[in-house]
């Protein structure tokens, strides 16, 4: 399995990974800082799951979201955002994504959504 995790902060990063890791221990992880270079290696990793922040600078979360989806419309992509808004989490799951993740990420979320993630 590939992941990719897009996320400005790289502590968010960081904790993304140490926490799939206890899920996905032999995954192979991938980072991007924004939504553009999220694009750019989703195109040269093509990654089975996306892990992808709101709030970045460049591109935001959603507009990355259409645009991945729009080119590969089976990407399975779960936000994981501090942005609690319930019209922001619709409009994300609208445009296609698997699922909405409140920061901080732990397990006990991750496995919530396994099934959505693995199905």
């Amino acid at each position: 399995m590939k992941v990719l995790v897009v996320d400005d902060s790289v502590f968010s990063q960081k904790t993304t990974i140490q926490t799939l890791k206890s899920i996905y221990p032999d995954a192979v992880y991938e980072t991007a800082n924004d939504g553009v270079e999220g694009i750019q290696v989703f195109a040269t990793f093509l990654p089975d799951l996306v892990f992808m922040d709101l709030l970045m600078p460049k591109m935001s979360g959603q507009e990355a979201i259409g645009k991945l989806l729009e080119k590969y419309p089976t990407a399975k992509i779960v936000v994981l955002s501090a942005d609690v808004q319930l019209a922001v989490r619709d409009e994300v799951l609208s445009a296609g994504a698997l699922a909405f993740i409140n920061k901080p990420i732990n397990v006990a979320k991750l496995k919530e959504i396994e099934l959505l993630i693995e199905g």
